[in-house]
C-alpha cells in the first residue's frame, strides 16, 4: 500500500463521518410541538376555470381552510387545502380549543387527533396584540 492509498482511505473515512455527524444534526435541530390556541377558522372556496365550451366556463370549486392560531406570542395565519373535496379538519377544532403546533419554515404543523399530523402552509405571522400593546405598537393607538 502506497502513500496516496492510505492518504485516500483516512481522507473517505473523515468525509463520510463529517455527513453521518451533519445529518445527525439536521435532525436533533427538528423543532418541537407547541401548544397553540386556535382563534378563527374559515372555510373558503376557491373557483378555479377547468375549460371553455363555447364562451362558457366550466368550473371546479375547490374548498381550502383558513386557520388562525397563537403560537406563543406570535399569531399566524394559515392555509390547509385538502385533497379530496370531501376532507374536514378534525370537528374538536374550534375557536378556543388548543392544538399541539410546531412551525419549520413555511409550514405549521399541527397534531389532530389519533396523532396525525395536518401540514398548512404559513400566509403571515405577526405579534399577538398583547405583545403589540406590551412593545407599544398598534395597539396603544
Amino acid at each position: 500500500m502506497s502513500y496516496t492509498d492510505g492518504h485516500m482511505k483516512r481522507f473517505m473515512v473523515s468525509a463520510g463521518l463529517l455527513i453521518i455527524g451533519a445529518a445527525l444534526s439536521a435532525l436533533a435541530a427538528e423543532p418541537q410541538y407547541q401548544q397553540a390556541t386556535i382563534l378563527n377558522i374559515e372555510q373558503k372556496t376557491n373557483t378555479r376555470v377547468l375549460y371553455y365550451i363555447v364562451n362558457t366556463p366550466i368550473t371546479k370549486d375547490e374548498p381550502y381552510f383558513d386557520v388562525s392560531l397563537q403560537l406563543k406570542d406570535v399569531v399566524y395565519t394559515a392555509r390547509y387545502t385538502p385533497r379530496h373535496k370531501d376532507d374536514e379538519l378534525p370537528d374538536d377544532w374550534k375557536a378556543g380549543s388548543t392544538v399541539q403546533a410546531r412551525v419549520h419554515g413555511r409550514h405549521l404543523d399541527l397534531k389532530g387527533p389519533g396523532g396525525n399530523e395536518v401540514e398548512l402552509v404559513i400566509l403571515k405571522r405577526k405579534a399577538s396584540p398583547a405583545e403589540e400593546e406590551r412593545q407599544g405598537g398598534p395597539a396603544n393607538k
